[in-house]
């Protein structure tokens, strides 16, 4: 129980301190906590989206099972460490840290989002839910990435904006472009498919 009231305790200040939080984070050498989050958070997402099906009236087939009880979880440490990598790019162009513990720890802080957006991404039922639903979760996340980048990581905040702001404006590029489509089909094909007729 106590584990639960300091994880919504640790969300709570992500959402509304950042700062706080995210210059809380040091190195100490305790690499495995982050990677079983980041395993925990894809696990809880891949189960939520499997229920989702269930009470959609789909057939729960072992296929669907074994991807949600391990294919996602392993993808989401998978992600965590691609993001780590991107994160440590960041740093190193925005004169931060360059510790990949910190970038690690600093990204499966938020690693709560995961299942939110596995969910969202699963709500979405045509086209329009599509965009919204994948415009705000993009959003969202370029804005933790920009807090973590200046605060977790201590970027150079002139820095850090131009960078989230090159990413924001390839991003833009990818929603103004044919390209949205394939960055859709990798969060929902049945509601991507809805857009291409």
């Amino acid at each position: 129980m106590d584990k639960i009231k300091t994880a919504l305790k640790h969300i709570k200040d992500i959402v509304i301190k950042p700062k706080r939080y995210f210059t809380k984070i040091v190195a100490d050498g305790n690499m495995e906590e982050a990677m079983l989050k980041a395993f925990i958070y894809g696990l809880l997402g891949g189960c939520l989206v499997l229920l989702l099906r269930l009470i959609g009236g789909a057939t729960i087939t072992i296929s669907a099972l074994f991807t949600a009880i391990i294919i996602v979880p392993v993808l989401a440490v998978a992600l965590l460490f691609i993001m780590g990598g991107l994160l440590m790019l960041v740093s190193e162009i925005t004169g931060g840290e360059r510790d990949w513990e910190i970038a690690i720890k600093g990204l499966a802080s938020v690693f709560f989002i995961y299942p939110v957006i596995l969910v969202l991404n699963a709500l979405a039922f045509n086209c329009t839910s599509m965009w919204i639903i994948s415009l705000l979760v993009d959003v969202y996340v370029l804005f933790l990435f920009y807090n973590i980048s200046l605060y977790c990581m201590r970027g150079k905040k002139i820095n850090v904006i131009i960078v989230i702001s090159i990413l924001a404006l390839f991003l833009a590029t990818v929603y103004a472009t044919d390209y949205h489509i394939g960055w859709f089909m990798l969060k929902n094909t049945s509601a991507t498919l809805s857009c291409l007729l």
